[in-house]
């Protein structure tokens, strides 16, 4: 079923993270700089995030003894800093999202290097050390970001889709695991509806839409893979699509064959894999 397959610990099926993504209200500020703040149901969208739907969540996962990941942008951490506080008192990792979910596309990179190095100085401050991992937004990840995700010693990065496990990237740089998400296991195709960033879909009943969560996972479970939902709080952390996800999420804890962990671990897993684990080459 796999190239590569990786043989879990402690006899493990499948490995899985439940990773969020913190946006917050950074989107419609970025996506609508000149009028954001006259625009307060989408402001008002974004921080239901933070504010409601992460302590759900948490809760959740503090119930289930579950320990994972969030991202959250700088900008968002020095904005909301209890959800930070709540987060690390959960024993929970928090990965580099960018400075303020921007597009590294729309600037240079002398500029991404600047805000980067910004969200750097609020991780250490925040969290007292340097974030481990990284995911850019929207998946947008450069060359030049990869290669500076190297050369600061980050351990894995989040963003690219070329396998269905952990792989290994490397570059002129050196090298770095990446731990590959995919639009199937992201929240933002059944649940998003945001006119402001000009994304205006159906949006499905929270069961159809966390069914092709649960379908994805039944898969990874069977081929002894690797699960990775892409979440966000303001969009699967409302009440009654969280209700789904928690109910999966018990089910999946109670059989006990399933290794849950943070994302830092499952990277520090692959990379002790040694040349058990594929190697993509990059040009750059």
């Amino acid at each position: 079923m796999f190239l590569h397959p990786i043989a879990w610990p402690e006899g493990k099926r499948c490995a899985a993270s439940v990773t969020f993504d913190i946006d917050a209200d950074t989107l419609v500020r970025v996506g609508r700089p000149k009028d954001a703040e006259l625009r307060l149901q989408a402001i008002s969208a974004g921080r239901y995030g933070p504010t409601v739907a992460v302590p759900r969540i948490l809760e959740t996962y503090r119930r289930l003894e579950l320990t994972q990941t969030f991202f959250m942008p700088g900008w968002v951490m020095e904005h909301y800093p209890e959800t930070v506080e709540a987060i690390l008192k959960g024993g929970h990792e928090i990965g580099h999202h960018s400075w303020m979910h921007e597009d590294p596309m729309d600037h240079s990179d002398e500029k991404e290097a600047e805000l980067f190095g910004r969200a750097m100085d609020v991780h250490i401050k925040m969290t007292g050390s340097a974030p481990l991992g990284y995911r850019a937004p929207v998946y947008s990840i450069t060359p030049a970001i990869l290669n500076r995700l190297i050369e600061q010693h980050f351990l894995y990065d989040s963003s690219m889709m070329a396998d269905d496990l952990p792989y290994e990237v490397v570059t002129s740089k050196g090298s770095i695991i990446e731990l590959p998400p995919h639009w199937g296991n992201d929240d933002w195709p059944p649940f998003a509806h945001m006119e402001e960033l000009d994304y205006v879909m159906p949006v499905r009943s929270p069961s159809d839409g966390v069914k092709a969560f649960i379908e994805e996972y039944e898969a990874m479970y069977e081929a002894g893979g690797f699960w990775m939902p892409v979440l966000h709080p303001f969009l699967t952390g409302r009440l009654t699509r969280w209700r789904e996800m928690e109910r999966h999420l018990e089910r999946v804890v109670e059989q006990g064959d399933v290794w849950f962990a943070p994302m830092k671990d499952i990277a520090e897993y692959a990379r002790a894999q040694g040349d058990g684990l594929r190697k993509d080459s990059l040009d750059c």
